[in-house]
């Protein structure tokens, strides 16, 4: 794997290996993506080759600018241009139905078609070269830790695909937050770093689920998780823990500000008691723990608030809840 880095030459590199029909891995503000044109049915296949994504499982179309939308919508409703004034580019994504010339393997065999402008100036740099969009789910084997920076991708994706731009560590570290604009009212499909209080700054969020909802990235109930066990637990829950666990060889991952666990774990990572600061180290510290050598990973949860929830989603789905039956066996 080509690891390229943040020159002009490199960017050029990077778009012509796209223009092939190969596959490179960009830094967005949110985790690396695995970039393929969105224009070459074989280098999309690809995609879910290298990833093992299953071919139900969408890809989000990355757009140059907002004038590339009309390409891939239908109709684009008052609210997606709302939106797009507030919070593009940047870590938003929007899903509409589909224009009819949009393929089936980048939609999952829906009617509908995720959508973003990222705001990484190497991604954009890159699409401005290329001069057309890409796809670019996540940089991993499917259902494994997302990576934040080239180093995780190096490690995870070597063989698979032809370069990584290194761009440094990701800004918000998790994901974009997926907002769906397809039916009668908006609503949050995956929570990200840009909150519901925001969204609903700008237009009405529908407050309960309504009716069948598209498939999204990243709404596995299994996602992101480390190849370790890992299992979490809430901080009201830390004393009803089994006693012997604090002996196990544990790579612990806590945040600052709460109290120590009773016994020091083989390992351990506190982060940060700021939402934004904590999302921008998870995958890194998931990995860190992953290679760690130790025989499983414990989370304690942060607080159930909405400034936590997509830092909450993202660990939920990576890890399982403890409890006697699980305290020495693999998640």
């Amino acid at each position: 794997m080509e690891h390229l880095k943040p020159h002009v030459a490199d960017i050029r590199r990077a778009a012509a290996l796209l223009g092939q029909g190969q596959l490179v891995a960009l830094p967005t503000e949110t985790v690396y993506g695995l970039a393929a044109s969105a224009q070459n049915p074989d280098a999309i296949r690809r995609v879910f080759s290298a990833k093992g994504r299953p071919a139900d499982h969408p890809l989000i179309v990355h757009l140059p600018d907002l004038s590339h939308l009309q390409h891939w919508v239908s109709q684009i409703p008052p609210q997606a241009r709302q939106l797009a004034a507030a919070f593009w580019p940047g870590p938003l994504t929007m899903v509409l139905p589909a224009a009819p010339t949009v393929s089936r393997l980048i939609t999952g065999g829906q009617d509908t078609v995720a959508v973003r402008w990222p705001a990484h100036p190497l991604f954009q740099a890159v699409l401005d070269q290329l001069g057309h969009a890409v796809v670019a789910p996540s940089a991993n084997p499917f259902g494994h830790i997302s990576p934040s920076c080239a180093s995780h991708v190096l490690r995870q994706m070597a063989g698979r695909i032809e370069a990584v731009l290194d761009g440094g560590d990701c800004r918000f570290g998790v994901e974009s937050t997926i907002i769906d604009l397809s039916g009668p009212a908006a609503r949050i499909l995956r929570p990200g770093s840009i909150s519901a209080a925001q969204l609903a700054q700008v237009l009405p969020l529908a407050q309960a689920q309504h009716g069948h909802a598209p498939r999204v990235p990243g709404a596995l109930a299994s996602h992101y998780a480390p190849r370790l066990p890992c299992h979490r637990f809430e901080s009201a829950e830390r004393a009803r823990l089994p006693a012997g666990i604090w002996a196990e060889k544990l790579a612990f991952i806590g945040m600052a500000g709460y109290p120590a666990p009773p016994q020091p774990p083989a390992c351990s990572f506190l982060l940060p008691a700021d939402a934004a600061a904590y999302a921008s180290q998870l995958y890194a510290v998931l990995h860190q723990a992953e290679a760690s050598g130790c025989s499983r990973i414990l989370i304690e949860l942060p607080p159930d608030t909405p400034d936590w929830l997509h830092i909450r989603d993202r660990l939920l789905r990576a890890s399982s809840p403890i409890g006697s039956e699980t305290a020495n066996t693999s998640a």
